[in-house]
C-alpha cells in the first residue's frame, strides 16, 4: 500500500470512529448539576499564573472563555504545572454558544479544508450534503449534545515554549484538518508524538480527558470524559445557555437537534468549490 494510500485509508477509518464516538455521546445519559461557569481570565488574572488566550474570532463571535466552576481550580493547576516545565499553555477556545458551535463549520477556513480533505478522500469526488455533514460532525460537533464546548466544560489548547515562544510541536497547528489530527496519528513525527503524549497525561491527571479524534482538545465532567472513563456515571455537565454577567446557566432543550440542515450545507459546499477554484 502507498503512502498515500495508507493515510487516506486512515483518515476514513479515523473519521468514522469519530462519527460513531458522537453517535453514542448523542445517547450517552447527562444529568445536568447546574453549577455556574466562571471566566478563565479572571481567574488566571487573579492566581498570576502565567497562561495566553487566542485573540481571533470564531467567524464574527468572539471567543468566550469560560469553564464550570468545578474546573477552575483543575485548569489553574494544569496552567502551573506546565508554567513549571517551562511551558505556557494557550488557550484557544472555551465555551461556545449555539451560534458559534453552528458558525465555526460554516467558517470558510473549516468548511473548505474539510470539503478538501473528503474531496481527497473521494478520489476527487465531490461529497453529497449527508456526508460532508457527517465528517463535519467527527471535527467540529453538529448538534449541542456533542458538543462539550456548549457544555463549558471543554478547552482547545495550543502549548508555547517560554524559551523562544515558539510553539511546541503537536505534529501540526490548532485546527488542523488531515490525518494528522486524531491524537495517535501514525504520520506525526516521533517527537510531536512524544510531546503529545506528554501533554496529554498532564492533562489527564487534572482531569481533562483527551479527546481522541483531535489533538488539541480536552474536556471534563461531560458525557466524554465519562464514556471514555467507561465509569456507567451520566455527565454532569450538559449543553446550556449561560449569562455571561453572572455565570448563571440555563440547560438547552432538544440538544440532539442539528444546527445544520442539508439545504444549507450544499449552499456551503457549492460555495467552498468556487473558492477552491480561485
Amino acid at each position: 500500500m502507498s503512502d498515500e494510500a495508507a493515510r487516506r485509508r486512515y483518515w476514513t477509518e479515523q473519521m468514522d470512529e469519530a462519527y460513531d464516538f458522537m453517535q453514542v455521546i448523542m445517547n450517552y445519559p447527562v444529568e445536568e448539576c447546574g453549577e455556574a461557569v466562571q471566566s478563565m481570565q479572571a481567574a488566571v488574572a487573579d492566581k498570576n499564573v502565567n497562561v495566553a488566550f487566542s485573540n481571533t474570532k470564531i467567524a464574527s463571535h468572539e471567543r468566550v472563555y469560560f469553564l464550570r466552576e468545578g474546573l477552575i481550580d483543575p485548569f489553574l493547576a494544569i496552567a502551573l504545572a506546565m508554567n513549571e516545565r517551562g511551558w505556557q499553555l494557550k488557550v484557544e477556545d472555551g465555551f461556545r454558544s449555539r451560534a458559534m458551535q453552528r458558525d465555526i463549520s460554516l467558517q470558510p477556513v473549516v468548511i473548505d479544508a474539510v470539503l478538501k480533505k473528503t474531496m481527497w478522500e473521494l478520489n476527487g469526488a465531490v461529497p453529497d450534503p449527508d456526508f460532508l455533514l457527517k465528517r463535519l460532525s467527527a471535527l467540529t460537533a453538529t448538534a449541542p449534545k456533542v458538543g462539550t464546548h456548549m457544555s463549558a466544560s471543554a478547552i482547545d489548547i495550543s502549548i508555547i515554549s517560554f524559551n523562544d515562544g515558539t510553539e511546541i510541536d503537536r505534529g501540526g497547528p490548532y485546527l488542523e484538518m488531515s490525518e494528522l489530527t486524531p491524537m495517535q496519528s501514525p504520520f506525526i513525527a516521533e517527537q510531536a508524538l512524544h510531546n503529545r503524549q506528554e501533554i496529554r497525561a498532564l492533562m489527564e491527571s487534572y482531569g481533562f480527558m483527551a479527546y481522541p479524534y483531535e489533538f488539541w482538545h480536552f474536556n471534563a465532567g461531560d458525557a466524554y470524559d465519562e464514556y471514555l472513563h467507561q465509569s456507567d456515571k451520566p455527565g454532569r455537565y450538559g449543553a446550556v445557555d449561560i449569562d455571561t454577567a453572572s455565570g448563571q446557566i440555563v440547560p438547552i432543550e432538544n440538544p440532539q437537534e442539528s444546527l445544520h440542515d442539508l439545504e444549507n450545507i450544499q449552499q456551503q459546499i457549492d460555495a467552498a468549490l468556487l473558492r477552491l477554484k480561485e
